[in-house]
């Protein structure tokens, strides 16, 4: 597939999961804002922080390296032995299930079952639904690594769209239910995510569309495991570098997760704070997750599949080198300014907005505090994860090898840092030490491209620098919209609060109209895709 054919299914596949995400998150939103009313924020803090980190532990840990050893170089490939690789992720998530969920019921501090009933209940449905997850990750990873867009939004908007039904449900009708309303949700979410990727397979293979696209596996008996003679059982090269991710994956979950992990075993926030902690990130976190997030893992395959693992830049395709410098570099400057647009305008509105969300309850104490840093984090999170994509999609072995050696450092160092800022600053500490975390990698990173393109003529990381024009009106909002929060909110009535957004509604259309005529290539770029 060319280069030029891969960019625009690639841009397909980042847009349509974009679109994805904002479904997912505004429905999580909705949902939070919806059970802040009927359940105690102990509960919330409880399934949120706790349960949802168990789950996530073991489906990353289980299957990251693999994705990401899978999903590099060419899909013209020997795919029964990537398939028989990719099945070791099922006993794998069991191992981990096991594990993880003796400490979660053993090892840590059980809520007050008065409070937060049916606990050992939560513990073992979050973990058996790791598991059905990764029964479906052969499926995933063969649609993913031919840019089966539409089956992915299929599949996880009918999964999501599933599982909050079932939730909003079981809250009205029987709240006293507790953990087994979100373990059944959780469960019937995964289910019928991993029936969508098994149902679509079943129908697709032998089909004439199949034919056609010379689609390399021909029967749905081919997605098991399988032996053949005379050859081993799976590609030792894929497995070699899986290990490698195996080894970083556990690391990069530290980082990602750091602040969950200290809260959930050092036990510096009480279940309640927990609650609020949670509910504050996830309005902090919606643009990352619903528009980096799917630019990290699209452009991943992008890069991946125009650029050779481990070449230098000599080595590799000209053409390609030019396209992927330049997409890199256009893509770096897309999530600048929409990280530069978040801080600058989440600083002044973040209060307004947790009263509108959450009441009295949510915007006074460290709410909005919290709210404001976490605006500030996106800009770091917006940089890290274009620069952390090409890096992961270039690295050889042995530099994976190296850059996990950083990684341990760095998470011992974040999770002392996560620890005493806490101490200081309580739960705004945890975002400050994941700033610092963010920009370590940043810095990693960015030394790396700034090699790779050394001996070329492209400079992919000039688009870390806005227009001078753009640069100034960003400031002159800030302090608009600082004053603006001073004189107009948020407790003189909703008249005051309407000319503040209002004055904050002109900040932003003069920053958007200069970003138009200051940043045309990128504005090209992005109409094109």
């Amino acid at each position: 597939m060319a280069a030029q054919d891969v960019l625009g299914q690639t841009a397909r596949l980042a847009s349509s999961s974009a679109l994805l995400q904002v479904l997912f998150r505004v429905v999580t939103f909705g949902l939070n804002a919806f059970t802040l009313r009927y359940l105690s924020r102990e509960l919330i803090g409880v399934v949120n922080v706790r349960l949802t980190l168990l789950y996530s532990t073991v489906v990353f840990l289980a299957r990251e390296a693999f994705r990401r050893a899978c999903l590099s170089g060419s899909a013209k490939r020997n795919w029964t032995k990537t398939i028989n690789l990719l099945w070791l992720t099922v006993p794998l998530g069991v191992f981990w299930s096991l594990i993880l969920g003796l400490v979660w019921l053993h090892l840590l501090e059980v809520p007050d079952p008065s409070v937060v009933p049916h606990y050992q209940a939560g513990v073992v449905a979050f973990g058996l639904a790791a598991i059905i997850e990764l029964l479906g990750e052969p499926f995933w990873v063969l649609a993913q690594a031919h840019l089966f867009v539409r089956l992915k939004v299929i599949a996880e908007s009918l999964s999501v769209v599933s599982k909050c039904i079932l939730t909003v449900t079981l809250v009205i009708l029987y709240p006293h239910w507790g953990l087994y309303i979100f373990s059944l949700a959780q469960l019937l979410y995964v289910s019928v995510l991993v029936m969508c990727y098994v149902i679509y397979f079943v129908m697709f293979l032998g089909s004439p569309e199949a034919t056609k696209k010379s689609f390399p596996v021909a029967r749905v008996k081919a997605l098991l495991p399988s032996f053949v003679e005379d050859e081993t059982f799976v590609n030792w090269k894929e497995a070699r570098l899986t290990w490698s991710f195996f080894k970083q994956s556990f690391l990069k979950q530290i980082l990602t997760e750091g602040e969950r992990y200290v809260m959930t075993f050092l036990n510096v926030l009480n279940f309640g704070d927990q609650g609020v902690y949670d509910i504050v990130n996830n309005l902090g976190s919606l643009v990352a997750r619903f528009i980096f997030s799917p630019i990290e893992e699209s452009f991943y395959v992008f890069f991946a599949k125009v650029l050779e693992r481990g070449k230098t830049v000599k080595d590799q395709k000209q053409d390609d080198v030019a396209m992927a410098a330049n997409v890199l570099e256009l893509l770096l400057k897309l999530v600048l300014l929409i990280g530069l647009t978040i801080t600058v305008f989440g600083y002044a509105y973040s209060q307004l907005a947790l009263d509108i969300y959450g009441g009295s309850m949510l915007s006074s104490g460290t709410g909005p505090d919290l709210l404001r840093c976490y605006s500030l984090y996106v800009l770091f999170l917006a940089v890290n994860g274009v620069t952390e994509c090409f890096t992961s999609a270039l690295m050889c072995k042995e530099e994976v090898d190296r850059y996990n050696f950083v990684m341990l450092a760095l998470s011992f160092i974040f999770l002392c840092i996560s620890y005493f800022l806490t101490h200081w600053y309580g739960s705004v500490g945890f975002i400050l030490a994941n700033c610092f975390n963010m920009g370590i990698r940043i810095a990693h990173s960015t030394h790396y491209i700034y090699h790779f393109f050394r001996d070329s003529t492209h400079r992919p990381l000039m688009g870390l620098l806005p227009s001078p024009a753009l640069l100034l009106v960003y400031i002159i909002s800030a302090v608009v919209t600082a004053f603006s929060e001073v004189l107009l909110c948020c407790d003189k009535g909703w008249m005051a609060r309407l000319i503040h957004i209002s004055t904050g509604a002109l900040c932003l259309a003069a920053t958007l109209v200069t970003m138009f005529y200051s940043e045309t290539k990128l504005v090209h770029f992005v109409r094109s895709q």
